[in-house]
């Protein structure tokens, strides 16, 4: 009897430890879940980019116009956000981040169209092999990209185009410029599919963290090409054209700067250590451009401006955006003390030898710093130089580093962005001022667009 007692609690035994190894390679086996600790990362680096659009880049652009135009840049900027956001959820988001077949190198597919498939359980994966967030949290995550990048065109031509050739330019340009750009620069099969067929130039091995191309030389080469199809203001050149409000100016530039650490580290889509180094980047670069800015305009002419500050902060984290989680951060002060004084000279010298009428100077400091950027990142990512390198999802670890040989992946982008976005707006511009004109007459123009664009006044004294 007693044997038989020894037979059954062995038996036991043997059972549940067979069912203790069932469920752990049951548990082994489970898809992966959100952390709750980033999924709350990305839904505030969401609102903080956000902020970076409204009212960050309303009030910056705001301050810098004309008092009489003031409310139309502010109306613009809101109006962009809202025209996109819809836009982004009805195809943008299919279109920039699905498999697109036979044009997969440039441009997604419908799959996604609506977000069909995209509800609360579905999930991406991160950089992290196996790591996961809500699908819905990085569509809206990549929406406010979207928005921000559309309306940072305005800066080229305000001041002077119709409200309603505007809405159609962004939807069109939206349509045809930024969503190749994002899913050439940024679709990839992800850590798990790493092999899977990716964007053109994500093939290439160009390196974008948070989008010195796909947003700001896109939006940079679009203001140029909107500045030199409407032409200059009337009267530029001899009419004064100063600010309005440096003080609007000054608290859309801290704005902009906060935002942007959703911006950046938020690129990273886990709240891990590259999303701490992404801050810190932000920072420093943003700080050192500021100061080298001031210090050029200070040498050059005999005082350091507001305005200076100011635009050599937002230099600073436009050339940190593609470099933000792949340098260190003395890589990140270099290369905002380079920014500082180069796009200095992109809104003086160089705006001077295009004899545009860039009226914000986007292309003077996103189109110059975003260059800057793009291609200093090929330098400064490098580990020799304090940077991350590369992963190699197929080794599982660094790869090897060549300088040269990123600087070109990066001259890729780079090159491809700004032949891209040129033609494709300068044609949009075109096409849009034959149907319908671009540019307001001339008496509204000079009476100011709040009144005559949209019967009210930014202040009422």
């Amino acid at each position: 009897m007693k044997k038989l007692l020894a037979l059954f609690a062995l038996m036991a035994v043997l059972c549940g430890a067979s069912a203790s190894a069932y469920a752990e390679q049951a548990v082994g086996a489970a898809a992966p879940v959100p952390n709750k600790g980033d999924t709350a990362w990305m839904l505030v680096a969401t609102i903080l980019v956000i902020l970076m659009s409204l009212p960050g880049l309303a009030l910056f652009y705001g301050g810098l116009v004309r008092v009489k135009n003031m409310l139309s840049v502010l109306a613009q900027v809101f109006a962009i956000f809202c025209l996109i956001s819809i836009l982004w959820v009805v195809y943008g988001y299919s279109l920039a981040f699905t498999a697109g077949g036979g044009l997969n190198d440039i441009i997604g597919g419908f799959s996604k169209a609506f977000l069909a498939g995209v509800n609360a359980d579905a999930v991406v994966e991160t950089f992290s092999k196996g790591v996961v967030i809500p699908e819905m949290l990085f569509m809206v995550f990549q929406l406010t990209f979207a928005a921000i990048t559309v309306a940072l065109t305005v800066g080229g031509f305000a001041e002077r185009i119709k409200f309603s050739a505007l809405l159609v330019f962004a939807a069109l340009w939206f349509t045809l410029s930024y969503l190749p750009m994002a899913h050439m620069v940024w679709f990839w099969g992800g850590p798990s599919a790493y092999a899977n067929h990716s964007g053109f130039i994500f093939g290439k091995g160009a390196l974008d963290f948070a989008g010195g191309t796909v947003v700001h030389i896109n939006a940079a080469m679009a203001a140029l090409m909107g500045a030199i199809v409407l032409g200059k203001r009337i009267g530029y050149g001899k009419e004064h054209m100063a600010p309005h409000s440096l003080t609007m100016t000054m608290i859309g530039a801290s704005l902009l700067w906060v935002g942007w650490f959703g911006f950046n580290a938020g690129s990273n889509l886990e709240a891990n250590g590259t999303a701490v180094l992404a801050m810190v980047n932000t920072v420093v670069a943003a700080a050192a451009a500021a100061f080298s800015w001031m210090l050029a305009e200070w040498l050059l002419k005999g005082k350091p401006s507001m305005l200076g500050l100011a635009s050599g902060a937002v230099a600073g984290l436009v050339a940190v955006t593609p470099a933000c989680g792949f340098i260190g951060p003395v890589g990140a002060i270099v290369l905002g003390l380079l920014a500082g004084v180069v796009c200095f000279w992109g809104v003086t010298g160089l705006k001077k030898l295009l004899g545009i009428d860039d009226s914000l100077d986007v292309f003077g400091i996103h189109g110059v710093g975003g260059i800057l950027g793009a291609l200093g990142t090929g330098v400064l990512a490098s580990p020799s130089l304090g940077g991350t390198g590369v992963y190699d999802y197929a080794a599982g670890k660094v790869a090897e580093y060549s300088i040269i040989g990123q600087v070109t992946s990066q001259a890729w982008g780079v090159g491809v962005t700004l032949l891209w976005s040129g033609i494709v707006s300068f044609v949009l511009f075109k096409l849009i001022d034959r149907v319908m004109g671009l540019r307001v007459a001339e008496e509204a123009e000079r009476e100011g667009l709040d009144t005559t664009s949209h019967g009210e006044r930014a202040y009422n004294l």
